[in-house]
């Protein structure tokens, strides 16, 4: 046997056409195809989720209970499996205490540093932490920030306890803590708050904890009491929230007010720490710095005694600056960073490890990176390689594509009409398959393109948000507007912080997570399924609610769910079709109601173009056509959110956006996860908005697209403090003889 590749048998997960492969170990390799061709389904939920399953399985029971729970995914056998390592996009948390520092060590290192060479002596390492009390800062617990509650957004004053006068959903109306409040009367609970005193108010938010007594049916209890107000603030600086859905970190967001510390001044440490100095600069200051800074303050020390630490750390902060992430400081906190730059950062670690034989796995590293930047990038991936690791990708960019080992190409086309493996082998062999992907890589020929002449602008001036230093430029009107520049070039803040804000009228498309409910779908998202239940209720006179699986009409075994799950305490749950519906979802007196001789299952199984033939109705018929211009007319209409790739998140996104009213259109790296040949697809949709006379403003990558670019606005030179400057506005062709721009260096080459 061939150990040297990992050999997969009939893999048949979601749209996987019972694929045999087998894919060399030890090797950067690329899968390719378009958005839903299968490439997810075959590197994701097959190699890496078995890998890692079969990882969980090897731990005790204790500590499997502890870990994601993972189901063996629809493949007869794998062979040859590596210890898998996921470098994805998800972002790294919300937790407070987690900044770029110490999610990457690097801060580990520097405390070591000036634990031993910095003056004057105060300790060891643990003294410059801010999550260690004796770093800490006391008056913010090493937050950096004072948290407070938002009173005027916490509490309704008009209303009683009773009445549900705080607003928070820990204590809505009916809730457990809001019976609890109920019970131990602490405060007159019928009484509107606001008759209530300054004492009454002060006991009832910022009390501190005291024994009280409370009623339970007829028993009685005692336990303590503490002011909600002063209790959530404890639980925001305590708790890490970032494996909290959504729901719950806005509670933990939306009702509080953070402003950095007036004690620290935002750095986190108290005094004692901050006074230590290494060549006069504190690890404070330090951790302040841009990341391309602190490397030439590490490189410039000299110390023997501490030369594995300055080692560890200027590899770190290099790998960090050549990923394309040097415009970051040190304290920055992870949950202000993108997807992107969360997959970078986490990639660069990787570097520092010294495991081999290892399977790193990452989805779409080059998303967010200037052109510049993929070069380093393909550095990265091939080092992981070098380390005697086997690198697989999922990837668009033709650069990375073309750099690639070896190449798997999923397709020909997507949803149903995909899961075949279209070509498996090195990247040469490509140009003679018929797959899209070997199709659109290799053309040679340079279309024409027609550019629109603005007539009027909308300007902007003397802008100074984040770094951008006085930028003033002018955005036509009735065009397609690039905004391109390095990562960090402060093209974000020019659109988002200053142009979006001027015109709240526009249409944003960013790159917020689309929803991952199970029950929420294709055709929920769209709005096209309310329209198509209000069919049904018509034809068939009766209640719409009935052809709603989250409400009247649901299976009442599965409650709309389609399965049954079955927790088996220390083992993984299992889940299983429903045998009442059949994973229908629905009871069976809503699935003896048609409409022209179909049920609403029938419907949701449906693909969108089945659909559009199907109904009669213009408006059914106009939503549906949003899909279809979007290239997702392959899709189900019951398709749960959850299963759609990173681009068919993009365009479903894309397409819900687009059927609103508007002139103004902002989108933020529309092309994140499309494929070669869609992005000329999505090109069609943004001249259709632009021969309609809207404005579209694109803040983009991707030179497939800034080629097509009626006006090109480019910042730069750099990213961060070395950013924040208008290079380049005007039109495209112009661009290429910019000697300062680093994007027209790229465009040349296209256009």
């Amino acid at each position: 046997m061939n150990r040297n590749k990992i050999i997969i048998k009939n893999a048949h997960t979601n749209n996987l056409k019972n694929i045999d492969i087998e894919i060399p170990k030890h090797k950067l390799v690329v899968f390719t195809g378009v958005s839903g061709s299968g490439k997810s389904s075959l590197l994701f939920d097959t190699i890496y989720t078995e890998a890692q399953r079969q990882l969980v399985e090897t731990f005790s029971t204790f500590a499997r209970t502890r870990m994601p729970k993972l189901s063996r995914p629809d493949v007869d056998d794998i062979l040859n499996l590596s210890t898998a390592i996921v470098i994805d996009q998800k972002r790294m948390g919300n937790n407070l205490r987690s900044t770029v520092g110490t999610a990457t060590e690097v801060n580990t290192y520097l405390r070591l540093l000036y634990s031993r060479i910095g003056k004057p002596f105060i300790g060891p390492s643990f003294y410059f932490s801010f999550n260690h009390p004796e770093g800490m800062c006391p008056h913010c617990n090493g937050l950096g920030k004072q948290i407070k509650i938002d009173l005027d957004l916490f509490l309704d004053k008009s209303k009683s306890i009773r009445e549900g006068a705080i607003t928070h959903p820990h204590y809505k109306v009916g809730g457990f803590l809001w019976k609890e409040l109920m019970s131990l009367n602490v405060v007159d609970v019928d009484k509107p708050l606001y008759v209530f005193t300054e004492e009454e108010l002060q006991l009832f938010l910022y009390s501190e904890p005291f024994a009280v007594k409370g009623a339970k049916e007829k028993l009685s209890y005692n336990r303590n009491f503490e002011g909600i107000a002063r209790k959530l603030e404890k639980a925001v600086i305590t708790r890490a929230d970032d494996e909290a859905d959504d729901e719950e970190k806005n509670a933990y967001t939306k009702y509080f007010k953070y402003e950095p510390c007036t004690s620290c001044g935002g750095t986190r440490l108290n005094e004692r720490a901050r006074s230590v100095l290494i060549k006069g600069i504190s690890i404070d200051e330090l951790c302040k710095m841009e990341l391309i800074d602190v490397l030439p303050f590490i490189s410039e020390i000299n110390d023997d005694v501490s030369e594995p630490i300055l080692r560890k750390a200027r590899l770190l902060l290099q790998q960090l600056i050549e990923i394309g992430v040097g415009y970051l400081s040190l304290d920055r906190a992870v949950g202000t960073l993108s997807g992107g730059e969360s997959q970078r950062v986490k990639m660069a670690k990787q570097m520092d490890c010294n495991l081999v034989d290892m399977l790193y796995v990452l989805d779409e590293p080059s998303i967010g990176l200037h052109p510049r930047d993929t070069e380093n990038l393909m550095n990265i991936l091939f080092g992981l390689k070098e380390k005697g690791n086997s690198v697989f990708v999922v990837e668009h960019d033709p650069d990375i594509i073309r750099a690639a080992e070896w190449i798997v190409d999923m397709g020909p086309r997507a949803g149903k009409f995909g899961g075949n493996v279209m070509y498996n082998g090195e990247p040469q062999g490509l140009a003679k398959t018929e797959s899209l992907t070997g199709e659109y890589l290799f053309k040679t020929e340079k279309p024409y393109y027609k550019r629109k002449i603005a007539n009027s602008f909308y300007e902007i001036h003397n802008a100074t948000a984040n770094n951008l230093k006085n930028v003033s430029v002018k955005i036509p009107k009735g065009v397609l507007t690039c905004v391109t520049g390095v990562a960090g070039s402060g093209k974000s803040s020019l659109i988002h912080q200053c142009f979006a804000k001027q015109h709240p009228e526009a249409i944003v498309i960013d790159q917020s997570p689309i929803g991952k409910s199970s029950r929420a779908n294709a055709a929920t998202f769209i709005g096209v399924f309310d329209v198509i239940r209000k069919e049904f209720a018509t034809a068939t006179q009766s209640d719409a609610s009935l052809f709603s699986f989250n409400s009247k009409g649901a299976c009442t075994k599965c409650n709309g769910q389609g399965v049954l799950s079955f927790e088996l305490h220390f083992l993984d749950s299992v889940k299983t079709v429903c045998d009442e519906c059949e994973g229908k979802r629905y009871h069976a007196d809503v699935l003896e109601l048609k409409f022209n001789d179909k049920n609403i299952a029938d419907i949701l199984d449906m693909t969108v173009n089945q659909a559009y033939d199907f109904f009669k109705s213009v408006k059914i018929k106009n939503l549906l056509q949003l899909l279809q211009n979007v290239g997702l007319g392959y899709l189900k209409l019951g398709q749960s959110l959850s299963s759609l790739s990173g681009g068919e998140s993009q365009r479903l996104k894309i397409a819900t956006e687009l059927k609103k009213e508007g002139n103004i259109y902002i989108m933020d790296e529309p092309t994140t996860g499309l494929h070669l040949s869609d992005i000329d697809n999505f090109y069609k949709i943004v001249k259709s908005l632009v021969a309609n006379h809207n404005t579209v403003v694109i803040i983009e990558h991707n030179l497939d697209i800034i080629k097509y670019a009626d006006w090109i606005i480019d910042m730069g030179p750099e990213g961060g403090k070395n950013g924040g400057k208008l290079i380049f506005q005007g039109l495209t062709e112009d661009i290429v003889n910019c000697e300062q721009s680093i994007t027209g260096k790229y465009l040349k080459n296209v256009i």
